[in-house]
């Protein structure tokens, strides 16, 4: 399969916060945020793979500073890393006051996708062409999140399987109450 350059499927998206996406203090709301963060990885996702993809799993996602009604926001996103059929997106969130032109850098999220085929099952993607030494860095940091993320799940599988859960259990409610 032909190898794909990261610049192949990135994506900006831009979108001016409005009241209905805030509280009444005018504060946008991070499911607000969110939403479009997910939006754009999608998007990338799904034009590396030219198939459907799925949200597998949101990584690290941080919110720096609140947006507010008024604020055009600006989600640029780009793929890190990709597995045989995973992906995993990378979004930074800015938000700038259009009346005086201040941006800022309000979110950052990493997200990994599944692509699948007609069917609904796992389908290959093309590789990842890395062509400049930033593309080589996040790379970098993203083999480093999935071996984090591998470790956490055979963590949480080990306590699955022996009784013991990282959540509360009944008992521990009982406790509390």
């Amino acid at each position: 399969m032909k190898g794909k350059r990261v610049s192949e499927s990135s994506v900006i998206m831009a979108q001016k916060m409005n009241p209905q996406d805030a509280n009444p203090a005018g504060n946008v709301h991070g499911g607000v945020i969110m939403r479009l963060i997910d939006i754009a990885g999608g998007v990338v996702a799904m034009r590396h793979g030219r198939s459907n993809a799925v949200t597998a799993s949101i990584d690290r996602l941080s919110f720096h500073h609140p947006v507010y009604v008024g604020d055009l926001v600006t989600l640029k996103a780009s793929l890190s890393m990709v597995g045989r059929s995973s992906m995993e997106v990378g979004v930074r969130v800015e938000a700038e006051n259009i009346i005086t032109g201040e941006v800022r850098h309000t979110a950052s999220a990493y997200l990994t996708y599944v692509s699948l085929d007609e069917k609904g099952r796992p389908k290959e993607v093309p590789p990842l062409i890395l062509e400049t030494e930033e593309e080589r860095r996040r790379n970098l940091e993203a083999k480093a999140r999935k071996e984090l993320r591998l470790l956490e799940k055979r963590n949480e599988e080990h306590y699955q399987g022996s009784g013991f859960s990282s959540a509360l259990s009944k008992q521990d409610y009982r406790k509390i109450e």
